[in-house]
């Protein structure tokens, strides 16, 4: 560990990654807008920011917002499910007359269909929740320390449980969750391969529906992107060193 000289945990490279795409992602929003709500500027300085709070470890907006609460409930709800136990994180509740499990956290209340959760719960059955992963990646800079955890973690496969309002085939298609963690995963000699993003996406009245996104590893292809990427946050944190409150990310607590 003493070799390592930078530690970026997985969903980091997705912030980063959001930020390398601030034009793509502006152009798709405000590109055909006569009258956009800021500039492509400002919205690049806006993600720049949003990177550097994030190696920063300061609360996002959205980390405090009803939308990642829920996420939050749901992955505990089924988890709780899947090992037949009570949350130490929340208090939930189940009502099987009315059909619903009942999450009370972070001072908010969620309710969600048993039908929902007992579907995600039997799909991954037999599979392992939390799963803690981390691999070193050699680069021109130096070793890097990639981890984070698995949500759940198949004989055979690997997944993320994701939760939205709106869904469009291959949301998920620039994350890095699906190239680091089976990155991790080979590199302990566990070789697993496949990924998926398993989405639960909610409407109203309790209506909810349900998709899948899946990706293959190919070391071949991906080690060598994986490396890019690092490097290329290895440069972001050095040219902004004067930025970062939070010494973790170089290794130094």
């Amino acid at each position: 560990m003493k070799d390592v000289k930078y530690r970026f945990y997985a969903t980091l490279l997705d912030t980063f990654q959001g930020w390398l795409s601030s034009s793509e992602v502006y152009q798709n929003y405000w590109g055909f807008s006569e009258d956009p709500a800021k500039t492509e500027d400002q919205f690049e300085e806006e993600q720049k920011q949003s990177l550097i709070d994030r190696i920063n470890r300061v609360p996002m907006k959205w980390e405090d917002s009803e939308a990642a609460d829920r996420g939050t409930a749901f992955n505990e709800a089924v988890d709780c499910l899947m090992a037949g136990c009570k949350s130490e994180k929340m208090t939930l509740s189940s009502n099987k007359e009315a059909g619903i499990i009942s999450a009370d956290y972070n001072k908010r209340t969620f309710v969600f269909p048993i039908s929902l959760v007992r579907e995600f719960a039997e799909y991954f059955k037999g599979g392992v929740s939390q799963v803690h992963a981390e691999a070193i990646m050699p680069t021109k800079y130096g070793d890097v320390m990639l981890y984070g955890y698995i949500d759940e973690l198949m004989p055979s496969s690997v997944h993320d449980i994701k939760t939205t309002s709106k869904y469009k085939a291959g949301k998920f298609r620039n994350n890095w969750q699906h190239v680091v963690y089976p990155y991790c995963l080979n590199q302990s000699g566990n070789m697993v391969n496949e990924f998926e993003y398993n989405v639960a996406v909610f409407g109203t009245n309790n209506n909810y529906s349900t998709f899948k996104e899946y990706y293959l590893y190919n070391p071949e292809r991906d080690i060598n992107r994986l490396r890019l990427v690092a490097e290329s946050l290895i440069e972001f944190v050095e040219a902004n060193r004067n930025l970062i409150t939070d010494k973790k990310i170089f290794n130094n607590e």
